[in-house]
């Protein structure tokens, strides 16, 4: 659980980042001339390059942390699950051990019925 807090905390700092990357506010068209239109264009598709690239950037930043974080969260699985066979073992254990003493003490009981 730990490990997915610590993932957590990491990625939540680039969400602000990767959203106004996401939907960037685009230069409005104003003018009215072909000239004018080209360069708004133009000043369109540099701002798009630029959100590509920082989106480019921000994906292999949270692929890094995802890499570093997928084994610490494989490990942690592990662990709990050797934790859960541990507690399953014990319980049949338990249940085993108050099975044949349920047992002892129905035999117990008809031996103490014949003797009377």
């Amino acid at each position: 659980m730990s490990t997915w807090l610590s993932v957590t905390k990491a990625v939540l700092p680039y969400i602000s980042d990767i959203i106004s990357v996401a939907a960037p506010v685009f230069t409005r068209r104003k003018g009215n001339t072909e000239e004018s239109q080209l360069q708004i264009l133009q000043q369109q598709v540099s701002e798009l390059q630029a959100a590509s690239l920082q989106n480019l950037g921000d994906i292999k930043a949270l692929a890094e942390q995802l890499k570093a974080a997928l084994p610490l969260l494989e490990q942690e699985m592990r662990q709990a699950a050797q934790q859960a066979d541990a507690r399953l073992r014990r319980a049949s254990l338990l249940c085993g051990l108050a099975l044949g003493l349920g047992a002892l003490a129905l035999v117990i009981a008809f031996a103490a019925l014949l003797n009377k």
